[in-house]
């Protein structure tokens, strides 16, 4: 798979002031488990490495856009009623407030996107506004990456689970420089891949697991940060692209931070051409 060698915004609703208002307050708490539990665990300082390029990836099929590298960015959808400063702590919502769920749910029927990985990526969207602002990036731009890098954790007709985890672990080719393949010596001794000789690309958004070491973030706040979860893969893959002070909402940065993530132009532009029919797609159906 062509994950890093580490691996979209939501839907705008119309409501009534007062509605808007609550909707607001629950969804943060809702899915910003980050902000008040110190959820994601902090990894070592580093920067960002380029990704291997495997031949396995299952979206070959998908057409890379035709923009410039640098030139533009993909069209951006904003998960309505989610803004919040960094390390604010909110009540949490009663008991079966879920606005992430919903809005998931809605965004999946326009999207074709299983609704399980659109709340992992709406979730990453929103720790990252809350704890990194400027960095602005969009659950779309991560909804293209996990749909090249493994069909939103449906890779091999696995089967997405309410707990965010795949029916099989999702572990990519060996990366032992074979064609188009980046030669990587085992780094974890196969706790993570399974393999003692070389390391291999993991879970929904493929990080090799040098890279999952460093930037390993809990998105779904359970103690743990598991590659093979979504929301934990789901932020660490936001916040490997926010690196340095990056804003993925500028050209320049978007770009930049895709090819760190992976070093080729035509992933990059097939990543583009997703995110933007992502975003286009849930405008629409938002009316």
């Amino acid at each position: 798979m062509g994950g890093p060698a580490v691996q979209d915004p939501g839907t705008r609703e119309t409501t009534r002031p007062g509605r808007a208002a609550l909707v607001r307050l629950v969804i943060v708490v809702a899915v910003l488990g980050v902000a008040g539990a110190g959820a994601w665990l902090i990894a070592r300082a580093g920067t960002p490495e380029a990704s291997p390029t495997t031949t396995d990836i299952p979206a070959l099929q998908v057409e890379p856009a035709d923009v410039e590298p640098g030139s533009v960015i993909p069209a951006a959808d904003t998960i309505a009623g989610a803004e919040t400063g960094a390390g604010q702590v909110r009540p949490r919502p009663q008991a079966g407030a879920d606005p992430l769920r919903e809005w998931a749910e809605r965004t999946s029927a326009a999207v074709g996107v299983p609704a399980r990985a659109l709340r992992a990526y709406g979730n990453a969207e929103l720790a990252m506004r809350a704890h990194q602002p400027d960095c602005r990036i969009s659950w779309a731009t991560l909804a293209g990456i996990g749909r090249i890098e493994s069909d939103h954790g449906q890779y091999r007709d696995a089967v997405l689970g309410d707990d965010g985890r795949p029916s099989t672990p999702i572990i990519g080719v060996p990366l032992n420089g074979s064609p188009g393949v980046r030669a990587i010596p085992d780094t974890d001794g196969g706790a993570l891949d399974g393999d003692p000789v070389h390391d291999r690309a993991v879970g929904p958004m493929q990080f090799i697991p040098s890279t999952w070491e460093r930037w390993a973030s809990d998105g779904d706040g359970d103690g743990l940060a598991d590659p093979q979860q979504i929301d934990d893969a789901a932020l660490t893959a936001a916040r490997y692209l926010c690196a340095g002070g990056r804003d993925m909402a500028s050209a320049e940065g978007w770009w930049a931070g895709i090819m760190s993530y992976n070093n080729s132009v035509e992933y990059a532009q097939k990543v583009f051409g997703l995110a933007d029919t992502y975003a286009r797609q849930a405008q629409t159906a938002q009316g």
